[in-house]
């Protein structure tokens, strides 16, 4: 079969409206109809939301569903099951899997979350301790993890867990799809500086997993975790926006319309990180080109880097910039979103917020050296780890 071309494309999403209006069709019905018709993402293969189109060919069906107003699935609402969770459903998962999990994942009726770090094994991933072990059809999973996006509204969870201490730490961890609602499954909100606490910390105990919830094969969970992380990398910092989207705009916005805060020094801060939010911008349009033609690679860690250090610099300079102003912060209430926004509300909340990029999809440290190793081949740092099992590692 022929992948569809450009005119293809526009005529089966034409063909989508005209069969269900979205003037008068409910919104989930919408998007199920445009997921069954192979028109969520045109890249994946048919029968699972696409048509094995090029991925370049996407803008071509959203820009005619954006003319005709259908609803989108509210992708910040479901980010991680999006960026992470569906391309690692797609290329480790079984077919049952795929079917089972792509369409209300994409729809938005189920929410995904993400639990890989733990409270001793952030930065070093791989050192995790929540341990899975071997129950006849099943794994019990015992542990805790942390800094959990949106575990406290999430049906399914993207997990890594240790199924053999007796290995080095790479080579003795296991993926697994966790159903957030099973006994043993606990959920506790962590607040932030923002006073929000979109994040959380998820305790495991006795948590049963069927091993037909295994993504991948058992022990080569780290394989499986590259393929999220890489992703996740991308969807944080190479994400589309328009120019003097992101961060830049609000500081934009209050440069040109309050002239009375301008000075020479600002004026100066401000041109150099329009620019550089400019060619941010530009170099993610590099990457998503370079997206069609396979997997993500390391580079999506540089953007991450970019996105966490332009947040926090522009952050900083509109707070600057809107002098007292810039003190306030409107509202400190205890809540839990729904979804992670890094530059909603007011100029405080921006600037606090932006403070836990530099962590939040791997923290910069990391992503520097993996810059500096998978991109520019520095030599490695020294590892002393590697090759020893995971129960003889001081902790």
């Amino acid at each position: 079969m022929t992948a569809p071309d450009a005119a293809e494309l526009r005529r089966l999403t034409r063909e989508l409206l005209a069969a269900h209006p979205p003037a008068t069709t409910d919104p989930t019905d919408f998007l199920k109809a445009r997921f069954d018709a192979g028109l969520a993402w045109v890249h994946y293969p048919a029968g699972l939301g696409g048509l094995d189109a090029p991925r370049s060919l996407q803008p071509v069906v959203d820009a005619e569903l954006a003319a005709a107003n259908a609803p989108d699935n509210d992708p910040r609402r479901i980010g991680i099951g999006l960026g992470m969770a569906a391309p690692t459903i797609l290329g480790f998962g079984t077919d049952e899997q795929k079917q089972r999990f792509l369409r209300p994942l994409w729809v938005g009726e189920e929410v995904w979350c993400q639990l890989f770090s733990e409270p001793g094994a952030g930065s070093d991933l791989a050192a995790l301790g929540t341990r899975a072990v071997r129950d006849g059809e099943d794994w019990v999973v015992d542990g805790q993890k942390v800094w959990t996006s949106s575990a406290h509204v999430a049906r399914w969870a993207i997990l890594i867990a240790r199924t053999d201490p007796d290995v080095p730490k790479h080579r003795g961890i296991s993926y697994f799809i966790c159903d957030m609602t099973e006994p043993g499954v606990e959920v506790r909100p962590l607040r932030q500086i923002t006073g929000e606490a979109e994040f959380n910390e998820v305790f495991l105990t006795g948590v049963r997993i069927p091993d037909s919830r295994r993504l991948g094969a058992v022990g080569e969970g780290w394989k499986v975790a590259q393929t999220t992380l890489m992703n996740e990398r991308v969807s944080i910092g190479g994400s589309r926006i328009p120019r003097e989207g992101g961060m830049i705009g609000p500081v934009a916005r209050t440069w040109r319309e309050r002239p009375e805060l301008r000075t020479h020094d600002l004026h100066q801060r401000l041109l150099t990180l329009w620019v550089e939010a400019e060619v941010a911008r530009l170099a993610g349009e590099r990457l998503r080109q370079q997206l069609v033609a396979g997997q993500p690679g390391p580079e999506g860690s540089g953007m991450k880097l970019a996105f966490a250090r332009l947040n926090q610099e522009i952050s900083g300079l509109e707070v600057e910039l809107l002098g007292d102003d810039g003190l306030l912060y409107s509202d400190w209430t205890m809540r839990r979103p729904d979804h992670v926004d890094f530059t909603g509300r007011d100029a405080g909340y921006r600037y606090l917020r932006s403070k836990g990029n530099s962590i939040e999809g791997g923290t910069s440290e990391v992503l520097l050296n993996i810059v500096a190793e998978r991109v520019l081949g520095l030599p490695a740092e020294p590892r002393n780890d590697k090759d020893v099992a995971w129960k003889d590692l001081s902790r």
